[in-house]
């Protein structure tokens, strides 16, 4: 059974506002949604989330049997019903049909039209119309040419896409009958072509053929017509007269499973010939064909009569793109369509196969579903599969495999995916009733449900014929008449980054267990992210970013997954955290430290990422340390002991001038791990910088900061705060730059550390009156301010180290300001800040005066302002705007009664008076 998560695939949904039952129905490009019912096809407008609108609607010969768009051409194309006949009508120029009842024009394929006649075909909706010497059956059109392809009883007949051009200006499309592929024995019930690669599905059958162009194997090609294979035939019919010679009331032929890939499918016993029916003199398009797979399905014998449960539906290629290498730059992206892999799905109604037809061919994956199907697409990220009551969500392989095939590296120490064998999901099955059929395009899926009980089989066919491979025509169900109960929906899928946020949320819940679950859902939003970015060409410039991040991440989640492992694919940590972005000391920032019984587990996968990242970085003086297998494994490999002190190594001394942080972080896992003690890790970098007993190194500072960043259980938090406060009040009094470049900015830390916490704004309008030409001073500042604006820092226990750090400076006044303000002195607060940065006095009581405080907007900053206005001053205009501001806050918050009764007796009627109407006429505003 295949594992079901309950995630969210599916977003919102709208109703389609068709007037008739729909009988047909498919996409259109990137914008429209073609929808046939009755003699008429209506096309919806859908644009992302906006509701889906009525576009343009035209008339049909007939009954819609078959509906297929193209987007190379932008054409749609029909198989239509009328009087017992079919018809095949390809509809161009349908953006152009402003009403229904605007002109159409109508001419035959081929049929040249001459000047004076082209500007009708440029400016209204035309209609070509392609004659067949046989009913077609079904269609397909090639996503990246636009050449369509119809089923017929027996054989193929392919037109090839092509303009007529008309002058410079204007270009006619058209097409042109080149190719019939006669097929012996078979009755298309759905075809799929893309790129020469022609697949054909009946009821127990699918084939899959690649046509090709130029001489086979070196040979001189003739062009040979079909009455040449009479002989063939012949042959071909006596079988079938031996058949039905056998076939009598009493029992039938069935023949058994069989599935053949490449050459070994040419013995199917389906002959197949090409016809060329372009013109001579043009040079033929393809000439040969090669066999690539036959599947044959046997009938269930326990019943006489062949059931749905086992007849075939949903047959797709898909074709994945050339897109360019998955930089972290976001480079390198390729434009044009250039087919990187193609896949092949179909299926039963209760098991669905998966299929990898380039260049080899191969059985990728198989569904089984918990319920019988009726009908199913494939998308580079997802199977869509509808029962009569469910909607599913499976995963695929397709970006997994299409990887391998785009990235000679990939498998390598360099870079890795998820294997194309990894077991399947469910994502989500949705409760839809009376779902009838779906379609697919862009993010947005189709379905059409209908409310009645019963559903009235899509092939009618005697018994015996059912199980015969003779048949020689389709015959396509009539819908009963219009009724109620049907709806139309569009559901829009989640956006790709979505939905990955939510595998990696979910995928949290296995992080206590080693089991191979969370490295299993981690690879499907790994594989998830990566179809999206194959895709971009239906990706906005911020989506790319985005996916790239989460592209990224999703690699430093499996690293990490990896790194845990002691099997056999514990190697895959390294390419998966080369992948990620992630330098060394990010990455033993990340691990889990935990202790079991007293002893560190380290497992194979972080031992051989550790052994070969050092391979890579240490130069080539430092050789003699090939057999290190990490810092935390030997800790020796940085710190000796020698008389009871404690020594740097050579090594120690090399990565504090090149790789500082991977010093940082390697000590850090060595204090986690419980290999050296706090006060050993602060005297060896201390010794390490060469600095005495009372000098602070930066080095040091930056083991401190990153102690709170990965807060380590036996560090005391305030212990801490009081070294990092202490240091960065002493740099700020003597203006001290730090010894070297710190790792982290302050911004850094109040990312990745909760104890920093954001700086109040108003604090940034008040250091914004002073310029700092010190970048390392204003960091420190920075620093030193995210401290106490953090949710877990003991003001009081700073108040008694502040003497050295000045009121008198800008920097100063901000660190005493939010000490005041965190021990709720409001008021003494907004009379400094009245008296030295009136500017910052707003900010500060929009931020501060709140909730219980929110009195001192007129108890305190009203009459501080109206007395500091009348005594004038070069502050005036400052404490004007400033008495404004705080008018209109008082004006909304107090009754008008109360707010006449805070305003000063000798103030400026007129002045007040627009806060007063204001106030008076509030309730009635709202």
């Amino acid at each position: 059974m295949v594992q079901l998560y309950n995630l969210h695939p599916f977003g919102s949904q709208q109703v389609v506002p068709c007037k008739l039952e729909p009988e047909r129905f498919c996409g259109g490009g990137r914008d429209a949604l073609f929808v046939a019912a009755g003699c008429k096809v209506e096309a919806f407008a859908v644009a992302g989330q906006e509701l889906c609108q009525p576009r343009c609607a035209f008339s049909t010969l007939g009954r819609v049997l078959r509906l297929a768009y193209s987007e190379a051409g932008d054409y749609l194309v029909a198989i239509e019903e009328k009087n017992k006949a079919t018809f095949l009508r390809a509809y161009v120029n349908w953006r152009n049909k402003r009403t229904e009842n605007s002109r159409v024009c109508i001419r035959m394929i081929g049929h040249n039209v001459e000047g004076p006649f082209s500007k009708a075909f440029r400016d209204q909706m035309y209609i070509i119309e392609m004659p067949l010497s046989e009913a077609p059956l079904c269609i397909s059109c090639c996503p990246v040419k636009g050449d369509l392809l119809v089923g017929c009883t027996n054989k193929l007949v392919l037109f090839s896409l092509k303009y007529q051009i008309i002058n410079e200006e204007f270009s006619l499309l058209d097409f042109e009958r080149s190719l019939i592929i006669h097929i012996g024995n078979i009755t298309p019930v759905e075809i799929s072509f893309c790129v020469g690669y022609v697949a054909v599905m009946s009821d127990l059958e699918v084939l899959i053929l690649k046509l090709e162009s130029g001489p086979k194997n070196g040979e001189r090609v003739h062009h040979h017509p079909h009455k040449t294979n009479n002989q063939m035939r012949r042959t071909e019919e006596g079988i079938s007269n031996e058949i039905s010679q056998l076939e009598s009331d009493d029992f039938v032929i069935c023949q058994k499973p069989l599935e053949l890939l490449g050459e070994k499918s040419e013995q199917s016993g389906l002959s197949v010939t090409l016809e060329s029916t372009g013109l001579a003199d043009e040079k033929r398009k393809y000439s040969h064909f090669q066999h690539l797979l036959y599947r044959r399905f046997a009938p269930d014998i326990s019943s006489y009569v062949l059931s749905d449960d086992i007849k075939l539906h949903s047959l797709q290629l898909l074709p994945i793109y050339q897109s360019g290498s998955l930089t972290s730059d976001g480079k390198n992206w390729s434009q044009e369509k250039e087919l990187l892999s193609l896949f092949c799905f179909f299926s039963l109604p209760h098991v669905g196969y998966l299929y990898m037809v380039v260049k080899s061919v191969e059985l990728m994956s198989v569904y089984q579903y918990p319920e019988k199907s009726q009908q199913a697409v494939l998308t580079p990220q997802f199977l869509h599969v509808i029962t009569s009551n469910n909607l599913q969500c499976f995963t695929v392989r397709c970006s997994a495999a299409a990887a391998r095939e785009e990235d000679p590296y990939m498998d390598t120490t360099l870079k890795a995916c998820p294997p194309v064998s990894m077991d399947v999901c469910a994502l989500r099955i949705q409760l839809f009733i009376g779902l009838k059929a779906i379609c697919h395009f862009k993010n947005h899926i189709i379905l059409l449900t209908k409310a009645d009980p019963e559903a009235i089989p899509e092939r009618r066919q005697s018994p015996k014929r059912l199980l015969s491979r003779k048949d020689t025509s389709v015959k396509i169900k009539i819908p009963p008449v219009a009724e109620a109960g049907w709806n139309l929906y569009i559901v829009n899928t989640i956006s790709p980054v979505q939905l990955y946020k939510e595998m990696i949320d979910y995928s949290n819940t296995y992080k206590t267990v080693k089991t191979q679950s969370c490295i299993h859902l981690l690879s499907e939003a790994h594989l998830l992210v990566r179809a999206a970015l194959m895709d971009a060409s239906q990706l906005e410039p911020g989506e790319k970013a985005e996916l790239l991040e989460a592209f990224k991440e999703s690699c430093g989640h499996l690293g990490d997954c990896y790194s845990r492992l002691d099997s056999q694919h514990s190697h895959l940590t390294l390419p998966y955290y080369k992948m990620s972005g992630l330098s060394m000391a990010e990455v033993l920032a990340r691990m889990d430290w935990t202790v079991e019984d007293g002893l560190q587990k380290y497992e194979r996968g972080l031992i051989f990422y550790i052994n070969h990242s050092l391979y890579e970085n240490l130069d080539e003086e430092l050789s003699e340390m090939k057999l290190v297998c990490g810092f935390i494994l030997e800790p020796r490999l940085l710190i000796q002991q020698r008389k009871g002190q404690i020594v740097p190594t050579e090594l120690a001394l090399h990565l504090k001038e090149t790789q500082p942080g991977l010093l940082v972080a390697s000590v850090l896992g060595l204090q986690k791990n419980s290999k050296i003690g706090t006060e050993e890790a602060d005297f060896f970098f201390k010794v390490l910088c060469a600095k005495d007993e009372d000098t602070i190194p930066q080095l040091l500072v930056d083991f401190w900061e990153a102690q709170l960043v990965a807060c380590l259980p036996d560090v005391v938090l305030q212990e801490l705060f009081f070294k990092l406060t202490s240091q960065y009040i002493w740099r700020l009094s003597k203006r001290q730059p730090p010894d070297t470049t710190p790792l982290r900015t302050s911004e850094d830390l109040i990312n990745a550390c909760s104890h920093y916490g954001l700086i109040y704004p108003w604090v940034h309008v008040l250091i914004s009156s002073d310029s700092l030409a010190d970048k390392n001073y204003t960091e420190d500042l920075s620093k030193l301010q995210s401290l106490i604006c953090g949710p877990s820092f003991d003001i009081a226990s700073i108040i008694p180290f502040l003497e050295p750090l000045s009121e008198d400076t800008i920097a100063g006044l901000s660190v005493h300001v939010l000490c005041r303000t965190r021990l709720k002195e409001y008021e003494q607060c907004i009379d400094i800040l009245l008296e030295r940065c009136p500017e910052a006095v707003i900010p500060y009581a929009n931020h501060e005066l709140k909730e219980e405080n929110r009195t001192l907007w007129w108890k305190k900053l009203l009459p501080e302002l109206c007395q500091r206005i009348k005594c004038g001053g070069e502050k005036y205009q400052l404490y004007l705007s400033s008495l404004k501001e705080t008018l209109s806050i008082v004006a909304v918050e107090l009754e008008l009664k109360d707010f006449m009764n805070v305003l000063p007796e000798d103030g400026t009627a007129a002045f007040f008076l627009p806060y007063l109407l204001y106030c008076s006429q509030k309730k009635s505003l709202t």
